[in-house]
């Protein structure tokens, strides 16, 4: 067989509107609002360049925008809120209205989270798997968003040296399962949780391509929708040597096109215009396989 099957899927959003995942995969583009991202070159872009890049994602063929005002790299130190905010929040009300696909929110506040909702965020996409921050599955449940639980451990200055596996998908797959759990104890109901195996997150190489060569079995284990982030990460080194972040894109192609046949649903990209054809030919050889 040379795909996996890939179950269909209704999130519904806060916006009122709904996700249908399934019938093909998606693409979410990344927007950073950060200083300091470690796959992009170029300086922390201002509000009307941030819109003009949002809607050129959008035009260039993202199903999600995903914005994020924080570094999660492998060494990034957190940042606060009153820091966070200033940088999402002015790109988000200016969207507002102009944008036609769903925007996330990437960010484990639950006050950034809210602020971000009311800005127009409909979903909220969490590294931490609701660990970090108490507050927030009360938040998502509250406003009705989508949520995104992500596989980790510890904190991204930290995570390096958690990297330590029994059997990495075995191990990935019920740490997700407790995320589920504690995110339904904190009133998200399930039908709004989209999983994330975590790929670079507290993570060697070696458990990245393991997870990723392992997507369908994670889906098929928890029954919920999977989110793979495999652009431009450091795993790809393993692979193509020490190539810089920005220049990782033909094996960012690589990935993305195994968690397509490995049946995600949703693949988190920086070169959207790319990717978008190769998920494109990648769905063509699902469906002729």
């Amino acid at each position: 067989m040379i795909s996996a099957p890939r179950d269909t899927f209704t999130i519904p959003l806060s916006t009122g509107a709904t996700l249908d995942l399934g019938s093909r995969c998606l693409v979410m583009g990344i927007l950073n609002l950060t200083p300091d991202s470690f796959a992009e070159r170029g300086p922390h872009p201002d509000v009307p360049s941030a819109v003009e890049t949002a809607l050129r994602l959008e035009a260039d063929g993202a199903d999600i925008l995903d914005v994020g005002g924080e570094s999660t790299r492998p060494g990034a130190a957190p940042v606060t809120a009153d820091e966070e905010l200033p940088r999402v929040l002015p790109v988000l009300r200016a969207l507002h209205g102009r944008i036609r696909i769903p925007v996330s929110i990437d960010t484990y506040k639950a006050r950034v989270a809210r602020a971000a909702i009311e800005a127009g965020a409909a979903i909220v996409n969490d590294i931490s798997g609701l660990r970090y921050d108490p507050d927030l599955a009360g938040v998502v449940a509250e406003t009705g968003a989508a949520l995104i639980l992500m596989h980790m451990r510890g904190r991204p200055a930290t995570m390096a040296a958690e990297a330590v596996y029994t059997d990495v998908v075995r191990d990935v797959t019920a740490e997700l399962e407790q995320r589920i759990a504690a995110a339904c104890a904190g009133g998200v109901p399930l039908d709004r949780i989209i999983v994330d195996p975590g790929i670079g997150f507290a993570k060697q190489p070696s458990h990245s391509y393991g997870v990723l060569a392992h997507v369908a079995d994670i889906a098929a284990v928890l029954d919920r929708p999977v989110l793979v982030g495999a652009s431009r990460k450091s795993f790809l080194r393993e692979a193509l040597s020490d190539r810089p972040a920005p220049e990782r894109d033909w094996g960012t192609a690589a990935a993305v096109t195994a968690a397509v046949l490995a049946g995600a649903h949703i693949v988190r990209v920086h070169a959207v215009a790319e990717m978008v054809q190769v998920v494109r030919v990648a769905e063509e050889i699902r469906r002729h396989g």
